[in-house]
């Protein structure tokens, strides 16, 4: 048995607290908000997971000292726009025996970093791991079968976290490809948001195939410039996650695609939503990240502009279909990374 501090109370994090109780851990939920953590004590639920009752024997607290003291694992479950003031705090109370697990998807936009980049940063003598994958909170909280990725560099952290989070309902492989697995989970977001703006116009299966497909090229070619392993992105992080949200109704970044193909600003869909949307926030990372690395990304692009150019959806795939005419093989990508354990 494992001690787990889960630091953020959202639907995911609470997920994750439900999942790791169950497969027999002691597990503590940390909120920022005191109110939340009162509400959640005397209901014993997730306002966003109304068919889950957490278990009395979960503490849940807004002390976040108290909730890390003596923890053996922290999971760190966060939006990604918060992630960096939320572990520059973590830091002030965290040992360096405790592990780092990063279960949120994002780019920090001002500087390009990943979160376990960014964990590392204020914890350097931490090990810090991420776990990724398609993975709604919606089912994970039900115990309805699902498969992730955690990723990190020691092999033997690796199987640590792979005992203590797997089960009969959640299934985890473990890879060496810290930079494929995160950026995976992050730029699929960004596809998801073009898929949903197709079913917002109801374009149809085509349509969204056509998204899809193009747009794992994309995550692919920025993956790999930023040295992520090919493979990686054919693999449950990339192509399993991008599947998941850019076809499932618990996709926030699919929601808010619908919204805006109906028409919607993006404050309006994103007030709409109500739950933080991280396509949003990765967007303008991605495509400046593309622009750095001189890469063609025309749906990561498009996406930038109807989120922030006020370009309708219904010209974006205008722009996506009347570009130049090319072959689908030469955006073939030459230098292939194969990551390995260290």
């Amino acid at each position: 048995m494992k001690k787990i501090a889960i630091i953020g109370a959202g639907t995911w994090g609470t997920a994750l607290g439900l999942m790791l109780h169950s497969n027999g851990h002691k597990v503590s939920i940390w909120t920022w908000r005191e109110e939340e953590a009162s509400e959640m004590n005397r209901t014993r639920q997730n306002k966003n997971l109304k068919d889950t009752i957490i278990p009395m024997d979960i503490e849940i607290s807004s002390d976040l000292g108290q909730i890390i003291k003596e923890k053996d694992i922290l999971v760190i479950a966060v939006p990604s726009v918060v992630m960096r003031e939320n572990l520059k705090d973590i830091a002030r109370y965290i040992t360096k025996e405790q592990i780092i697990i990063i279960a949120s998807k994002g780019i920090e936009e001002s500087t390009f970093m990943t979160m376990t980049d960014i964990a590392s940063e204020y914890m350097p003598e931490n090990e810090v791991a991420a776990l990724s994958g398609p993975s709604h909170a919606e089912e994970v909280s039900k115990g309805i079968p699902t498969t992730c990725v955690i990723t990190t560099k020691k092999k033997s952290v690796a199987k640590l976290l792979q005992d203590t989070f797997m089960c009969e309902t959640f299934r985890v492989y473990i890879n060496p490809d810290m930079v494929g697995v995160e950026l995976g989970g992050a730029l699929k977001n960004i596809i998801a948001l073009a898929a949903g703006m197709a079913d917002g116009l109801d374009l149809g299966d085509n349509t969204k195939a056509a998204l899809m497909t193009r747009g794992l090229l994309e995550i692919t070619k920025i993956g790999i410039a930023m040295g992520g392993d090919q493979r990686t992105f054919y693999g449950l992080t990339g192509f399993g996650d991008l599947i998941v949200t850019c076809n499932s109704m618990h996709s926030r970044n699919r929601r808010m695609g619908i919204l805006l193909g109906k028409g919607y600003s993006m404050k309006e869909a994103l007030a709409e939503v109500k739950m933080v949307v991280e396509g949003v926030y990765s967007a303008k990372a991605a495509y400046d990240l593309a622009q750095k690395f001189n890469l063609d990304v025309p749906i990561i692009e498009a996406v930038n502009k109807v989120l922030f150019e006020n370009v309708g959806a219904k010209e974006m795939v205008n722009m996506l279909m009347q570009r130049r005419k090319k072959e689908e093989l030469t955006d073939d990508i030459e230098n292939i990374n194969h990551v390995d354990w260290k």
